[in-house]
């Protein structure tokens, strides 16, 4: 029976790679400490558990390829970004990045780029295979590091450079519903991935493939969170965060003065008299147990026989003298807490 063929770099065959540089690292851990640093050798670990991936050109394959593409090429600035992060914070259209540090690549200085990029990258794969399933030597390992920290600077310089890009596309695309700084975040992805998968030799401009992509990141990230939305549509309410204790503890005085108003009224202790009663019986609603719906002014008058403004005169006087009760009530609760907390100190 023939047995499946499976590529060099299918995940099943990353997982084995993997698996061969643990064993490695429990078998002899020391040949790593050797000439290298902890920090060196855990990232000399990820380096080999992971095939490096690269966009490759027919330079590398010509004699002198390092020389010509390092030593031989121009050299390029590496852009100043320290406007970016402001800009991010406050991503106000009328304020502009120009003239900040930002540096206009033209297609040649482009390609210089990639081609530096993608050589240490080829490089590193080279190593990686070289090396195998067997443990590298120190000279393999610091040459291994030396060219991913390479690939590192340059992948990190063509982002830096485009980083005006990916502000540009979030202005131009900005959408309600999604933060601007996500925004942002996830076109720098983009960006990064973007570094990543661009061929140089087909003769484009960078910025014509990333801003594609960086659209198509934009887009995925609205529908994540329509679909979020859709399956959570509960949102934060400012209004559910509020504490409503004030509220609460307003509406318990209210109902203890007009429980206490009511006490007043049923025992008489504000010496109102049978006709003061009556209007405020039915003005306040508190005929019968349960309360009865308040009437007007002109409604009470046609009960007792006058007209609405003497139920108004009436009603004051009544709400005058209930007020005084509730005074004198007061008062005396004062003075009974006094007298208590009087008491106290001279019982100790």
């Amino acid at each position: 029976m023939l047995q499946p063929m499976i590529g060099h770099n299918s995940p099943f065959s990353r997982l084995r790679q993997r698996q061969r540089v643990r064993v490695r690292q429990g078998l002899r851990p020391q040949q790593h400490r050797a000439g290298l640093t902890r920090e060196e050798e855990r990232l000399l670990h990820q380096i080999l558990g992971e095939p490096m991936d690269y966009i490759t050109s027919d330079e590398f394959a010509r004699p002198g390829a390092e020389t010509r593409i390092y030593d031989d090429a121009q050299v390029i600035e590496r852009p100043d970004v320290s406007w970016y992060r402001p800009l991010m914070d406050d991503p106000e259209p009328s304020r502009s990045h120009k003239n900040s540090g930002t540096v206009l690549l033209s297609a040649a200085q482009e390609r210089v780029l990639f081609l530096q990029y993608n050589y240490a990258r080829h490089r590193v794969r080279n190593l990686q295979m070289e090396i195998g399933p067997n443990e590298p030597t120190e000279e393999d390992a610091r040459e291994l590091l030396r060219w991913y920290r390479v690939a590192t600077r340059y992948r990190e310089q063509i982002a830096e450079t485009n980083l005006a890009l990916v502000l540009a596309m979030a202005k131009r695309t900005r959408m309600s519903e999604v933060d601007f700084a996500d925004l942002v975040s996830e076109g720098n992805m983009a960006l990064l991935r973007s570094v990543d998968k661009f061929d140089c030799g087909r003769g484009f401009k960078f910025s014509t493939y990333a801003c594609r992509a960086i659209l198509k990141a934009f887009s995925r990230q609205g529908m994540k969170l329509s679909k979020y939305r859709q399956r959570f549509p509960t949102d934060f309410d400012p209004a559910m965060e509020k504490s409503n204790h004030l509220e609460v503890t307003r509406r318990d005085r209210e109902l203890d003065a007009a429980a206490e108003v009511k006490l007043i009224v049923e025992t008489n202790e504000a010496e109102l008299t049978g006709v003061e009663r009556t209007v405020i019986y039915h003005r306040f609603g508190l005929a019968g147990e349960k309360g009865a719906a308040p009437l007007t002014l002109e409604q009470v008058g046609q009960i007792i026989g006058v007209t609405k403004e003497r139920v108004r005169q009436i009603q004051n006087k009544a709400l005058e003298k209930i007020r005084l009760a509730v005074e004198e009530n007061a008062k005396r609760e004062e003075g009974e807490k006094d007298s208590e907390a009087g008491s106290g100190v001279t019982d100790n």
